[in-house]
């Protein structure tokens, strides 16, 4: 009798501490709200911030063996002037007293007076910060890794050929105002988002972005030398480390779900719990879906079962999903995974007719796929299709005219391509003098074909 007396008296126990959770939600207060908003800016702008390491995995694998350490500086040096220029000019253009068009150019960006006072010692600002709803700087934070996100697909498009001061160059204007001013546009407020423009994690405003940078690039450039026979085939440039590949396609995979679940940019309520589940899902869920897709039609397009393309599916299914992931029918972001993951795939066959040479398939996986996802918001997240294509053109003339214009500044003023020698020789030895695999090659020592 007393063993069951404790068994009920523990039943009830653990009932009552299954309600806790309820009862804390009802009581949690502005305060608590902020800390999980802010900690959810921090952690998912992390995870996106990891998704530069598989960029340079992803990169470094595509390219032959002797220009893989300049893909490794060229991804940590357009991550630190991305975070040095949006803190410098890019965040304020982007978000402060925007105007219709662009914001204030004023320079540096910091806590709000009251946080600094409040970390001083002073009292009575703790309601004035709360109020707020998150950290000022966890914001700028998270809004900084989607700029490097940006310049790192220009820097796969324009792989073994591209001058590296000449991409850093181009990388500060991109990151300091190209992109600042279409985030002003929309997420800051501008005329776009005011007209009802939807993209809820980028795939125009981030991917498109810096698939149009990307296109402009390839096209002042050139290809790489013999990529394109005289006959118009095209010589096959296979990977030269297929894991590291596949390695940076699934840190990719892995760092959207912080690209997509923390742009619901709330974590204080179960209402943005439930949502940050179903963006999650729905952002996997069209990955897979662009995969497989990929691998249906990659044989039929390439004459064989090509795994570059079925990895870009994934991409492209993942940035097809960025612009509408909210959606409660998981069933469209199969639908619109998938369509990503074809897109992709006809795009790099499609910028191989064209003789435009992407080592990657930035652009096809970026831009086309982008473009695809934007569109697709009509479907299920109740966009209006005039004005989504309004955002697609504007944003497309904006940054690839401006685009163009700098790559052609800088071809004028430096050169942007670096010479048949330096591109046969690699650019580890000629920019950096150290390869990326020594135990397995022997490179020259030669100071003429500097």
């Amino acid at each position: 009798m007393k063993s069951r007396k404790n068994t009920c008296l523990l039943f009830i126990a653990l009932s009552g501490m299954a309600l806790l959770p309820n009862i804390a939600f009802a009581e949690v207060g502005k305060e608590s709200q902020f800390v999980f908003n802010t900690f959810s800016f921090l952690i998912w702008g992390a995870l996106v911030m990891w998704m530069c390491a598989g960029f340079t995995m992803l990169e470094s694998g595509s390219v032959r063996t002797r220009n893989a350490s300049v893909i490794c500086l060229k991804n940590i040096g357009l991550y630190s002037i991305a975070s040095i220029m949006f803190f410098v000019v890019g965040y304020n253009l982007m978000y402060v007293d925007v105007n219709g068009f662009i914001g204030t150019f004023t320079l540096f960006y910091g806590s709000t007076p009251e946080e600094s006072l409040w970390l001083g010692g002073q009292d009575g600002l703790a309601e004035t910060v709360v109020e707020t709803g998150y950290s000022t700087m966890s914001d700028w934070f998270f809004q900084m890794v989607f700029v490097a996100t940006t310049a790192s697909i220009v820097s796969g498009a324009l792989a073994e050929r591209v001058k590296l001061w000449a991409f850093f160059l181009f990388i500060v204007v991109l990151t300091a105002i190209i992109y600042p001013v279409v985030g002003a546009w929309t997420w800051g407020g501008g005329w776009l988002g005011n007209m009802g423009f939807q993209d809820f994690a980028g795939s125009t405003i981030v991917h498109s972005t810096g698939g149009w940078a990307a296109l402009a690039g390839a096209l002042v450039v050139g290809a790489r030398t013999g990529k394109f026979r005289e006959d118009g085939t095209v010589k096959y440039t296979p990977p030269s480390n297929v894991p590291v590949v596949t390695l940076g396609v699934f840190i990719l995979w892995l760092g959207w779900f912080g690209f997509n679940g923390g742009s619901q940019l709330a974590l204080g309520s179960a209402i943005d719990v439930i949502a940050m589940s179903i963006i999650l899902v729905n952002t996997n869920l069209a990955a897979a879906a662009g995969v497989l897709v990929a691998l249906i039609v990659s044989r039929p397009l390439f004459g064989r079962v090509d795994l570059m393309s079925v990895l870009n599916g994934a991409i492209g299914g993942l940035v097809a999903i960025t612009a509408g992931p909210d959606m409660i029918a998981h069933g469209w972001a199969i639908l619109i995974g998938g369509i990503g993951g074809l897109v992709c795939s006809l795009g790099i066959r499609a910028l191989e007719k064209l003789k435009i040479d992407d080592v990657v398939g930035a652009v096809p996986a970026h831009l086309f796929a982008g473009i695809w996802g934007t569109i697709a918001t009509c479907i299920a997240s109740g966009a209006d299709i005039l004005i989504q294509l309004i955002g697609i053109l504007a944003v497309g003339a904006f940054v690839f005219v401006s685009s163009y214009i700098v790559w052609m500044i800088l071809e004028k003023a430096m050169g942007c391509r670096v010479s048949k020698n330096v591109e046969e020789l690699g650019q580890d030895l000629v920019e950096l003098g150290i390869e990326a695999y020594p135990e397995f090659m022997i490179m020259p020592d030669n100071e003429e074909f500097k």
